[in-house]
Formats: C-alpha cells, structure tokens, sequence
C-alpha cells in the first residue's frame, strides 16, 4: 500500500491523544487504518503545559496506532483548540489595477494577503482566514467573485486568532515525537468537517465540541463558517464538581459521571443511591443520585449558557441568519444523559448528537464512529484533503514543465504568471505550518 495515501490524525486533548490512520476507499469514504489512544499528562484546557508529559503521551498513542495498522507514521495533522484561540470579524478590500480583466485567484489572495498584515495583539498570530462572502464594485453578497468583472474586489472574513507560544509548544511536542508536522487545524473545524452534513451548514447549525478541557464552538450558514469559539470549560470541570460536592476522589467522580451521571436531575428517584468504596479502612460512602444530577446540572447549565451567548453573539436571533438545522453536540461530553434535552430546553433550539460517521466507510467499527473520535476523525480528513491539494498542483506543475520543455524556449510570462500562483495558492495554513516547522528548525 501506497504511504502516500494515507493520512494521521493526531488530537491533543486535555484528557486523551488520540493518533488515528485513515486513508480514502473507493468510494471516496474514510477508511480508519488503526487507533491509537493515550491519557493525556501534560495538557491543561487544551493548552501543552508539561511537554515531556504530553511527548510521552503522544508518543505512546502513535505507537498503539501504528501497530493496529502495521504502518509507520511519519506526517501527522494536528488539532489546535484551547482558551487562547479568539475570532474576529474582518472587512477588506483592494482596488484592482486594470478593471478590464476578469478578477482570478491572483486577486483573491492579494485580499487575503492583505487580511494577514492585521495588526494583532503581542504574542498572537492569525491561524485562519476565511472568507465570508464578497462585494464587487458594491454589489454584494456575491459567493464566488472569480470571473466577474470589476474595479474594487472587497471581503467579509472571519479571522481565527491563537497564542503562538502554544502554536509553537504543540509543534514542539510532536517533533520531538519524532513526527513530522503535516498540517495545523482548528478543532472545531476538524470536529465540523467530521460529524456535519453539507445540507446542515447550509441551514445554518451550531456544532458544540465538549471536550475534557475546552467546549469548542463552530457556526455555519449558507455552507460558510460564521463564528468560532473556545469555551475553556469541559468534561473535567463537571468531574471536579462532583468530586468536591461529595468528597471522593477523581476516579470515582469520573465514573460516577459516566456510568450513573444526568444532566436533568427530576429523572431521579429520591431513594436512588450509590455506594462508594471508601478510602483504606474507611466507611463506604453513600450518594443520592438526585444530588448527583444536581451537582452535574449547576455545571452543565453554566457551560450551555456561555455557548448560547457565543451563538446569540453570531447573530442567532435576526431571521436572516437564524440556524435552521439548530445544535450538534460531539465530543466525549456529549455522551452525558439527558444532555440533549437539557440544551434543548436553555437555548429552544432542534439538538442532535453527532456521530462521526458522515464521511467513514460503512464498515466502520462502533467504536471509531463515537462522538469521542470526531475531532481526530476530521483531522484525518484534512490530512487527506491536503494531500489531495498538493498531488493535484504537481501535476498541473509537471505537465505545465512537459509542456515548457516541448516548446523548449524560455517560460512565457504566462506560464511564470502560473508558477508564481502555485506558489501563492498554498493555504495559509500550509504558510503557518511551515513557518511553526522553520521556528522549530532554527531553535534546535
């Protein structure tokens, strides 16, 4: 098998590193190759803050993959979330020099460049640019701008900010893994691309990542993303709760949460009741359930609430931009009972659990379509659809060599003209990749 074909997801969580191998069927589905997981030591709200910890972790993860697979790894896609990373709308224009040519990709990225000079905070660095939706000469909401005529070319872009010190750490952490950085995502993105259909971002939807740190925020409408946020809340502030609320130790809160956890505390009988083991030569301890819902409800309801302010934020509430399609929820804390009506009942908004399986393979196993795997599950897509990018420029480049070397004459302007476009047309992703891989480079 080609290793070319495949691509590796690799997910920093706060409470699990998860590597996954997929590569594309024939049918253009993902097919998983193999999983790898590990606890996660030295991440805090999405943020490295032990790298020795978390290359260990990463390390181990990988290894689990790769023998599932019997594949080595080399490059890996990795997620970027935590509670530094901020969104921002932008407007833009430029003012083209001859109006009489159609506008092209040149002019696009000449916007997009532009978008890039913003000045940002000390220590911050523009992670993504989308676009929104653009104006030719004042006629606005125009989707696709290439091929129209006109003088001024200007853009709505949603602007993705992160802290480039965490940039850099997870850059650190998975060199020193002995992997290669292929690419740097937005979680939120990679969970989106995983567990949504085409049809809901038409619609408008929001999707909510609960993850173990950081809840993760995406909104679409019109098949275009609106708003994104980090909320640094998760999973383990709830487990926190319930440790504190009834005096056990983590582990136990954990699988208190899991195994016997609401999110609706009148689903509760008031003589329901648990007994925990207790410390060395100690009394069992005896909890109600009720007051175990109770505990998870206050923290639960705090962490819908900030959502709902981020999705309010977006502009839920005008008609033009009301999100038809409602909430998906994914990620580890999603699995939560009860949680489903609950946000139904804060925000009045359709909820749906999403799964990761939009885009898998239909044989997939159970365990790699749970809402735990959607953020890996997207960084593999994008690994693949980054590869896709790049054979698909080596080809047009070689042929556009073969045709040079046919002629055999000094490359026409236009031809220079193409080959400076495939140079400008890589992401800006791929630009902060590299230049995340250059810093790395210099600062050993």
């Amino acid at each position: 098998m080609e290793n070319n074909k495949i691509s590796v997801g690799l997910d920093i969580g706060t409470t699990k590193i998860v590597a996954m191998i997929g590569r594309k069927n024939e049918y253009g589905k993902v097919e998983i190759l193999g999983i790898g997981k590990s606890k996660s030591l030295g991440v805090h709200r999405g943020v490295v803050n032990n790298i020795t910890q978390t290359i260990q972790s990463i390390q181990q993860a990988v290894q689990e993959a790769e023998a599932e697979a019997g594949l080595k790894i080399e490059d890996v896609t990795v997620g970027i979330a935590g509670q530094h990373i901020r969104s921002l709308q932008h407007s833009d224009y430029i003012t083209r020099a001859n109006s009489e040519l159609v506008i092209d990709e040149d002019d696009i990225d000449r916007l997009i460049n532009q978008v890039h000079k913003l000045v940002m905070l000390p220590g911050e660095e523009i992670i993504h640019v989308l676009p929104q939706e653009y104006k030719v000469d004042g006629q606005a909401e125009i989707k696709e701008p290439i091929g129209m005529y006109g003088g001024r070319l200007e853009a709505n872009f949603h602007v993705v900010v992160g802290q480039v010190s965490s940039i850099r750490n997870i850059g650190r952490c998975v060199k020193s893994s002995g992997l290669e950085l292929e690419g740097i995502t937005l979680e939120p993105l990679a969970s989106a691309n995983a567990v949504l259909s085409q049809e809901e971002k038409e619609a408008g939807v929001a999707l909510i990542d609960i993850g173990g740190g950081t809840t993760d925020l995406a909104v679409f409408k019109d098949g275009i993303i609106r708003h994104t946020a980090v909320i640094p809340f998760g999973g383990n502030v709830v487990t926190e709760d319930i440790k504190e609320g009834c005096s056990i130790i983590e582990k136990q809160a954990e699988l208190l949460k899991i195994k016997f956890g609401s999110a609706w505390p009148g689903e509760n009988k008031d003589n329901e009741i648990v007994s925990i083991p207790g410390l060395r030569g100690r009394e069992p301890k005896e909890i109600t359930l009720k007051n175990l819902s109770k505990i998870i409800h206050a923290r639960v309801v705090e962490i819908i609430e900030q959502v709902y302010v981020e999705i309010k934020n977006y502009g839920h509430e005008e008609q033009k931009k009301k999100l038809i399609a409602g909430i998906v929820l994914t990620g580890g804390g999603s699995q939560l009972k009860h949680l489903k009506q609950l946000v139904e009942y804060i925000t009045g908004m359709d909820t749906r659990i999403g799964y990761p399986n939009e885009h898998l393979a239909g044989d997939s196993d159970d365990d790699v379509t749970s809402p735990l795997f959607a953020t890996a599950v997207g960084l593999v897509m994008d690994g693949l659809k980054r590869q896709e990018r790049k054979r698909v420029e080596k080809e047009v480049q070689e042929a556009e060599t073969v045709i040079a070397e046919e002629a055999a004459e000094e490359p026409t302007p236009q031809q220079e003209v193409m080959n400076e476009r495939h140079k400008e047309r890589r992401s800006f992703l791929d630009k902060l990749t590299e230049r995340v891989k250059d810093f790395l480079d210099n600062a050993e």
